[in-house]
């Protein structure tokens, strides 16, 4: 019997030639990752159980990206206790503050391969499936093993597969089609579940495309979320990396739990409502609500191919009066990028505000917070009640030319009424 992308991964990682959804299995992990919200703790809590090396420094991982520039003398602490615990352990991939967020530094500096097992400290995990490795959240204490062991269980999960069609229309982007999936079938709709996205139409799909993708898997509470390894994987790796790839697709004969067509070619922009990510409407729908602030940037939407969507909206405008743009660039070469082409300029030129490379506004820990009464439209993952300030505010999220068409606007706009291009 063949098996999905999920389960050639979980069988490699477990040395078995086969493995099936339902199993358990004690896999083998290739690389762990730890940011700063979490690394000082799984750091102190590996110390305190007597042990003062890893399973292997050079397959770990560690970002500073959610509290940059440190916010308070507790955030410098906890940022200058990991330096101490890096130097300690031999920690060779160490990203300092302001280098940029996880999930964009580590397919970024080539620390994916397809068919990988990747462990994280952060849910959006996920996002490492664009490049065909299944990658996963985890707490803390299971993070403390698998640093202990570079071992650790799991069950393997049921895949749902969605058949992608059709062709995106002008100003319609990959996060519309993630926002759609999330509203049609449920925040619960893939509960510990692997998604492989799939199709015709993935071809089409660039790699900042497909990292979005499986970065909002995770909101419908998946596992993993899984684009097989094509030319578009290949050609991305050897600008990221050096080492090109063979493709890593799904047995022929492999089984999955639903098989979903999806139709993208009418489909239109996409609005996720306060406050859960499947409360999700057509743009066309909720046109006119007014706002506040608006924000470019995240682990989802900080790339330079997001960016440059928000400046072709933005260029030779400026936001509306009253309104606030915030931009976050996901790292440090996507806003170096953004300064050698012009596109920081312009959205600078429109009244954006640029944020040092990192979380920023997303994580809510400070930065870009919203006060009572006040909505906030943005390119990141969650909108749940306070994640950006008060509990009285409201957050929308959407693509990043809605995003733009919305600061513009001064409401929630419809960015194909201004020439938006796809992306």
């Amino acid at each position: 019997m063949g098996m999905n992308l999920a389960e050639r991964i979980l069988a490699r990682s477990a040395g078995r030639d086969q493995v099936a959804a339902g199993e358990f299995v004690m896999a083998e992990i290739d690389l762990a990752l730890l940011h700063d919200i979490f690394a000082a703790q799984v750091f102190n809590l590996l110390r305190d159980t007597g042990l003062d090396q890893v399973f292997d420094p050079d397959r770990i991982v560690v970002v500073i990206d959610h509290l940059v520039p440190a916010p308070s003398e507790a955030a410098a602490a906890i940022h200058q206790s990991i330096r101490e615990h890096i130097s300690r352990l031999g920690i060779t991939a160490f990203y300092d503050a302001g280098r940029g967020i996880c999930h964009q530094l580590l397919p970024e500096h080539g620390h994916i391969r397809p068919g990988d097992l990747v462990v994280g400290t952060d849910s959006h995990t996920t996002t490492y499936g664009a490049l065909g490795a299944g990658g996963t959240g985890i707490g803390t204490s299971d993070m403390v093993y698998a640093l202990a062991t570079g071992q650790l269980w799991f069950r393997v999960p049921e895949t749902i597969r969605f058949e992608m069609t059709g062709d995106l229309m002008a100003g319609v982007s990959w996060k519309d089609v993630i926002l759609h999936l999330a509203g049609r079938f449920g925040a619960d709709g893939a509960q510990y579940r692997a998604i492989e996205f799939a199709g015709p139409a993935v071809a089409g799909a660039d790699m900042s495309s497909r990292l979005t993708v499986c970065n909002m898997a995770l909101e419908m509470g998946a596992k993993f979320g899984l684009f097989a390894a094509d030319g578009v994987t290949d050609t991305y790796l050897r600008s990221h990396g050096g080492a090109g790839t063979e493709p890593f697709e799904p047995d022929a004969d492999a089984t999955y739990e639903a098989v979903h067509e999806i139709a993208l070619s009418n489909l239109e922009p996409q609005v996720a409502l306060p406050h859960e990510v499947d409360q999700v409407s057509p743009v066309t729908e909720v046109e006119g609500i007014s706002l506040n602030q608006a924000f470019i940037g995240s682990c989802t939407n900080g790339r330079i191919e997001d960016l440059r969507a928000a400046a072709e909206v933005l260029a030779g405008h400026h936001i509306a009066p009253g309104m606030r743009l915030l931009v976050a660039p996901a790292s440090r070469a996507v806003l170096g990028e953004a300064l050698e082409t012009g596109v920081a300029a312009t959205l600078v030129e429109a009244g954006a505000s640029i944020l040092a490379p990192g979380c920023g506004p997303c994580f809510g820990g400070h930065g870009g917070l919203l006060a009572p009464g006040e909505r906030c439209i943005g390119t990141h993952n969650r909108n749940f009640i306070g994640r950006m300030g008060s509990s009285e505010a409201e957050i929308f999220l959407a693509s990043p030319a809605t995003v733009a068409a919305s600061a513009l606007a001064g409401h929630i706009a419809d960015p194909r009424k201004l020439g938006a291009s796809d992306g």
